[in-house]
């Protein structure tokens, strides 16, 4: 049985860790060095780094963030934001990061997708989706939440997995922040959609909300931010209550 993995996720912004609802009202959260440093001493299994407004305001990953946390930290970590050449990613790469994650740029270029999994192999792409409930199902949104695409979010992870991506980020718009659990229903769909790893993230409150997703939404893993930035939560203690439910974990 595979292992089922916990990544905290930090929102980078002008090199702080923030947090907010639905993408929107962002709060300081702390030092993003500081807080890898003790999420891998908790036990995270990975961690995940976004610069969040990368996109809309057209900058670059903040390097410095990601050479100090590959500094920081001895378990692998995830950087994403602005990433739309396969020279970021050898940048990103070069400064200690392990994969990349890629969202707009790939609605943009989806070939974007199988050059890099040519160039750095499919473990190195990730493919971050965004997605919200609409009257036409789960339709999935770019730069950072603000645009519709008219893509159903099974399709596009579909069409990621065949291109060669490596996992997919799912992250559920109408969830993220409001800690009242994973959207199980469109995790669960994309799961069974694609042979990769599926990550969940958007909408983490408790243990339990853990033990849901990777068993009825038969998520990979489970990502969260707001939960471990406020102490809400630690990484020990999510393990401890899925190893209860016999879900298979690292401790």
């Amino acid at each position: 049985m595979l292992t089922k993995r916990i990544i905290p996720c930090l929102d980078i912004k002008n090199g702080r860790t923030v947090k907010g609802v639905n993408f929107q009202n962002l709060q300081d959260a702390g030092d993003p060095v500081e807080l890898a440093h003790l999420y891998s001493s908790q036990g995270a299994d990975e961690l995940t780094l976004l610069d969040i407004t990368a996109t809309l305001e057209g900058r670059q990953t903040f390097l410095q963030v990601v050479t100090e946390v590959a500094k920081a930290i001895n378990i692998p970590f995830t950087v994403g934001g602005g990433i739309s050449s396969a020279k970021q990613v050898e940048t990103l790469l070069s400064a200690g990061a392990d994969k990349v994650s890629i969202n707009t740029s790939a609605i943009v270029n989806p070939n974007l997708i199988a050059e890099l999994a040519q160039q750095f192999g499919a473990q190195c792409v990730v493919v971050a989706i965004d997605t919200r409930l609409t009257p036409n199902g789960w339709e999935v949104v770019s730069y950072a939440g603000t645009k519709l695409t008219g893509l159903l979010a099974v399709d596009w992870a579909k069409e990621c997995y065949n291109l060669g991506a490596g996992e997919i980020l799912l992250t559920s718009f109408t969830s993220d922040g409001t800690r009242q659990g994973f959207a199980i229903d469109i995790t669960r769909s994309v799961s069974e959609a694609v042979n990769i790893p599926v990550i969940a993230s958007g909408g983490a409150g408790n243990a339990q909300h853990f033990v849901d997703v990777l068993t009825t939404g038969k998520a990979d893993a489970a990502l969260a931010a707001g939960i471990f930035h406020y102490g809400i939560l630690n990484v020990k203690a999510i393990k401890e209550e899925l190893r209860l439910n016999g879900i298979n974990v690292r401790l």
